[in-house]
């Protein structure tokens, strides 16, 4: 799973419902600043909370989340560098929440109103771009990137996520209280069901994951299935699921890069994994799907998307998912991706959006990784790893709660050849 959104912290002051204590407390230039911000929140409010005990209600509407700050640098890093910053301050304990998920909710919906605060100032910002540029996914970039993230072990993974081990959106439909691992399943029957394979035929799957999609398209549609990915945890979970579960005969588990597919395939799955291509590497990507499909043959991408009218400004910059989580990492808008498609040989047959149940998803993760974080801690992880996971998965839930993400199935088709 690889998902990016910007919730943060522009001006004109009307110093209403603000203290004095809290003006007082406000003095510092950029705690002003944001306490200005802050005012113009619509839709909800939030209750801030300063170091010196005061607190005040800003925004309008109902209360929905607090923010209780502990060191007010926080909002100086927060104007510096944008949602970085913020973000960066969440895990070094500057200041917490009751309701994280609802407050980055609610600020990622007054992205407008917040704008200053979530860009930040050129030179921090410049600075981030900059490493982020140097993370390209080049055939070493990629394997590096993946292993940041992936490699953090099977058994941290297990702990949290559902049986299936399966790390990408879920798909609930009408049916919210399905269980996690029946949405999971729901899902990859969906992709089947758009694929709509013969049994025997061949599909080639990038990005993998724990092999939870092999077993079902090979156990239950008689597929066969080319797994691959480029995390030696996933290689090793997947080929002793395979054996365990009696699909080994039908499926095959390769630690390779997509670029280096030699094979052609009936169809092609990549659930998640087009995320951490990076744009400059999207040409690649498209070429490789057309040259490993069969002429007529489908393959079903199932990517986190940004929104249209925010591509633009999200590709000139770096945020919190880029810098920690997804090194190298970019989302397509659902516009720029389809634009990718039309450029090549494949056609674009369906697109359908789930992005609540992503939020769904996200909020079940956050809520079974809290849940297990004694045995996640006995494993070695530190409070601060807890923090910037914490603050991962609500960021990525409040993108998705709030437009500002979406996920989408694309069904792709290679055109039959022309005949003459």
């Amino acid at each position: 799973m690889n998902t990016h959104v910007s919730p943060l912290l522009q001006p004109s002051l009307s110093e209403q419902n603000v203290p004095a204590a809290v003006s007082a407390a406000a003095a510092a230039p950029a705690t002003a600043t944001v306490i200005k911000l802050l005012q113009h929140i619509e839709g909800g409010s939030v209750r801030l909370c300063l170091p010196n005990g005061q607190s005040t209600i800003l925004g309008s509407g109902p209360e929905r989340a607090n923010l209780m700050v502990t060191n007010e640098r926080v909002f100086r890093r927060t104007l510096a560098e944008g949602d970085i910053g913020f973000a960066e301050s969440w895990i070094d304990g500057d200041w917490h929440s009751d309701e994280l998920a609802e407050l980055l909710t609610l600020l990622a919906q007054n992205r407008t109103q917040l704008a200053r605060a979530v860009h930040g100032s050129w030179l921090p910002v410049l600075w981030h771009r900059l490493r982020h540029l140097l993370r390209r996914n080049t055939h070493a970039g990629a394997k590096r990137n993946i292993l940041a993230h992936y490699d953090l072990g099977n058994a941290f993974y297990r702990l949290w996520l559902d049986e299936s081990m399966s790390y990408s959106a879920a798909l609930f439909g009408e049916n919210p209280d399905l269980s996690l691992a029946a949405a999971q399943r729901k899902k990859y029957l969906r992709v089947l069901e758009l694929l709509n394979p013969k049994p025997g035929d061949a599909i080639l799957e990038i990005g993998c994951g724990w092999g939870g999609f092999a077993e079902i398209a090979t156990t239950e549609f008689g597929c066969i299935v080319h797994g691959i990915t480029l995390s030696p945890s996933q290689l090793a979970w997947s080929r002793e699921r395979a054996t365990r579960e009696c699909f080994s005969a039908t499926a095959k588990f390769s630690l390779l890069d997509y670029r280096d597919v030699k094979d052609q395939y009936e169809h092609i799955v990549s659930i998640e994994m087009f995320e951490a291509v990076g744009e400059q590497f999207w040409p690649s990507y498209f070429s490789q799907l057309e040259r490993c499909l069969k002429p007529g043959g489908r393959a079903v991408v199932q990517t986190i998307t940004i929104a249209n009218d925010r591509f633009k400004a999200y590709r000139r910059g770096t945020d919190f998912i880029q810098r920690h989580i997804f090194p190298g990492g970019m989302l397509p808008s659902p516009a720029e991706f389809e634009r990718r498609v039309a450029s090549t040989n494949l056609q674009v047959k369906a697109a359908s959006a789930f992005g609540i149940d992503y939020a769904r998803t996200l909020a079940q993760w956050h809520q079974n990784f809290e849940a297990a974080w004694p045995q996640i801690s006995a494993q070695g992880f530190d409070e601060r790893f807890r923090r910037l996971w914490r603050f991962y998965l609500a960021y990525c839930e409040a993108g998705f709660r709030s437009g500002a993400t979406d996920v989408y199935h694309y069904l792709l088709e290679r055109s039959e050849p022309t005949r003459k």
